[in-house]
C-alpha cells in the first residue's frame, strides 16, 4: 500500500482528500446517547499494524474499511469535521467484529468498545433501504426466538425433502432476486428431528459424585439447528461429576442483536437470561458457543448504566465459561477413549473469532482435543483470519462473507486432517457451505461432541468421514 493511501491522524484537509463522505452533509453527527469515546480514540496512534489482521480491509482493501480507517472516522465525527451519513455509515456495516485488531494492537486500542458504541449511533440515526431494513426485521425478529423459529421447521423440512432446495440452488434464480436471502439459504442447515425437540429437564444429576452444580445455556440457532451439540455438552458435563441445570424461561443471549446494535432488544434479552438463572445456585453458567459466550461475558458493561441490573449483570458475567474453558480449569474425571477403530485421528481445529480474540482462550480446546487417545492436532496458516460468519455478517455483507469463506476452508484442507473441529455455530455453517461449494467432504464436528464419543467409546467412521448415531441417554432428576 503506498503512504498516499494512508490517513493522517487529525488531518485538517479530511473532506478535500475523501469529498465522498461529504455526501448529505446535512445529517446529524453522533447523538449524545454515549457516542465513542474520544480517549479511547486517541489511544490509536495510526501505527497499521490491524491493517494485516483485519478480514474487511484485506478483501476490500481500503483504509476506511479497517479499524484505522473506521477510528479516524469516528473521530472526524466527533470533532464535526465528517457527518454521519449513510456513505460513512457503510464503512462502519463492513465491520466483521473479529476483533482481531484488538489482540493485534501493541498500543491496547479497545476497538471493541468503539464500534459496539458506534453501530447503535448508525440504527438510531441513518435511515436503511427498504431491503436492508426487511433483512434485519426478518434477522432480528426471527433468530433469536426459538419459538418464532421453530414453527418454520416444517416448510422448511419440506423444502429440503422435496427438491426444492436442489431447485432453487442450481438455478440461481434466488441471488439475482436477492442476494441477502441467497446467502441466507445458503447456509440452511440439514432440518432433521433432533430440530424439533425442546424437551430438556430442569435438572440432570451428575454421573457418580458430584463435583460441581452448572447451569447450561441452550442458545437460539443452537438449540434448534445444532442440538445434538447441546446433548454433547450435557453428556460431558454429568459423566464429568457436575449437575446441569437448565432454566426453561431461557432466550437468546443478545450476541445477535448487541452486535448489529440493537441496544433496546439487546438489553431486554439480556435482563430475561439473568432473570432465568437467578437463585440457581449454580458455581458456574456454561455456553458452548462462542458468539454467544464472549456476549454474555460482557454483560456488566452492556447493562452498565441499568440501575437495577448493573451490578446482577457483573455477577452473572463472572460467573460465565465457555464449556472448554470449564473443562480445562476443573479437568476431566471421565475416562477417554480413541474415536477410530485404528486409534490415530488428526483433527485441525479451527479457532472461532470471538473465542479466540474475544475470550482469549486458544489453549484450552486443544489440550482438550489431546487428551483424547490417538487424535493428532494440525495447525492451518493465518489461523486468527475470520471465516466470515460473524454473527450475521455473511447473510448482511454475502461478497465479503464468501470470500472470506473460501481462505478459512482452503487454509483448513491444506492441513490434511481428517476431521473439523469448531466451537461456534456461526463458523460451523460458514465453513459447510464453502466445503460443500469446493465439492469437499469432510467432517465437521464441535470438540464437545469429540469428547462426548470419546467418553461413550462411538467410533467415527474414517472411511465415510461421517457422523454415527447418537445414542441419548439423559435421567431425570
Amino acid at each position: 500500500m503506498q503512504t498516499k493511501d494512508l490517513i493522517p491522524a487529525k488531518d485538517s484537509n479530511f473532506l478535500q482528500q475523501n469529498p465522498h463522505l461529504n455526501s448529505l452533509a446535512e445529517n446529524p453527527n453522533f447523538d449524545s446517547q454515549k457516542p465513542p469515546s474520544p480517549e479511547l480514540i486517541d489511544a490509536c496512534v495510526h501505527c497499521g499494524f490491524c491493517l494485516s489482521t483485519c478480514p474487511s480491509y484485506r478483501v476490500i482493501g481500503k483504509e476506511m474499511d479497517s479499524p484505522r480507517g473506521r477510528i479516524y472516522l469516528m473521530d472526524a465525527i466527533n470533532d464535526g469535521v465528517a457527518p454521519l451519513n449513510q456513505t460513512i455509515s457503510q464503512h462502519f456495516d463492513t465491520c466483521l467484529g473479529c476483533l482481531a485488531c484488538v489482540t493485534t494492537c501493541p498500543s491496547g486500542v479497545k476497538y471493541d468498545k468503539l464500534i459496539a458504541a458506534t453501530r447503535p449511533q448508525v440504527e438510531r440515526n441513518i435511515k436503511r433501504s427498504l431491503p436492508d431494513k426487511f433483512i434485519r426485521n426478518l434477522i432480528f425478529n426471527l433468530f433469536p426466538y426459538p419459538n418464532r423459529l421453530r414453527p418454520l421447521l416444517i416448510p422448511l423440512l419440506a423444502y429440503q425433502k422435496l427438491g426444492f432446495q436442489k431447485l432453487i440452488r442450481g438455478t440461481g434464480l434466488l441471488a439475482k432476486i436477492s442476494p441477502r436471502l441467497a446467502a441466507m439459504e445458503s447456509i440452511l442447515p440439514k432440518i432433521t428431528p433432533d430440530s424439533f425437540q425442546d424437551n430438556y429437564p430442569t435438572v440432570i444429576p451428575a454421573q457418580g459424585e458430584k463435583r460441581y452444580r452448572v447451569g447450561l445455556i441452550l442458545g437460539c440457532v443452537q438449540r434448534i439447528f445444532f442440538s445434538p451439540v447441546n446433548m454433547a455438552t450435557i453428556q460431558v458435563l454429568t459423566a464429568n461429576g457436575c449437575e446441569v441445570v437448565i432454566p426453561k424461561s431461557q432466550g437468546c443471549c443478545a450476541a445477535l442483536p448487541e452486535h448489529q446494535g440493537q441496544t433496546k432488544q439487546a438489553h431486554a434479552l439480556a435482563k430475561q437470561m439473568i432473570d432465568s438463572f437467578a437463585n440457581t445456585g449454580v458455581d458456574a453458567v456454561i455456553i458452548n458457543a462462542a458468539g454467544c459466550g464472549h456476549t454474555l461475558k460482557e454483560y456488566g458493561n452492556i447493562l452498565q448504566d441499568d440501575p437495577e441490573y448493573s451490578q446482577l449483570a457483573k455477577e452473572f458475567a463472572s460467573q460465565v465459561k465457555d464449556v472448554q474453558e470449564f473443562l480445562g480449569n476443573v479437568g476431566l474425571t471421565a475416562q477417554l477413549s480413541p474415536l477410530t477403530e485404528d486409534e490415530e485421528l488428526t483433527i485441525v481445529y479451527q479457532d472461532a473469532c470471538h473465542l479466540l480474540h474475544g475470550q482469549k482462550i486458544s489453549l484450552q480446546p486443544r489440550q482438550l482435543l489431546e487428551k483424547i487417545p490417538g487424535v493428532k492436532l494440525r495447525e492451518p496458516i493465518d489461523t486468527a483470519l475470520c471465516c466470515g460468519s460473524a454473527g450475521v455478517y455473511n447473510m448482511l455483507q454475502p461478497e465479503v462473507a464468501d470470500e472470506l469463506g473460501e481462505q478459512k476452508v482452503e487454509n483448513l484442507l491444506k492441513t490434511g486432517a481428517e476431521l473439523i473441529a469448531s466451537a461456534n455455530p456461526g463458523c460451523s455453517l460458514q465453513i459447510k457451505k464453502h466445503l460443500e461449494s469446493q465439492g469437499k467432504k469432510m467432517t465437521l464436528m464441535h470438540p464437545v461432541e469429540l469428547l462426548d464419543y470419546s467418553i461413550r467409546g462411538v467410533k467415527l467412521s474414517k472411511n465415510s468421514r461421517c457422523y454415527p448415531d447418537r445414542i441419548l441417554d439423559i435421567s431425570v432428576n
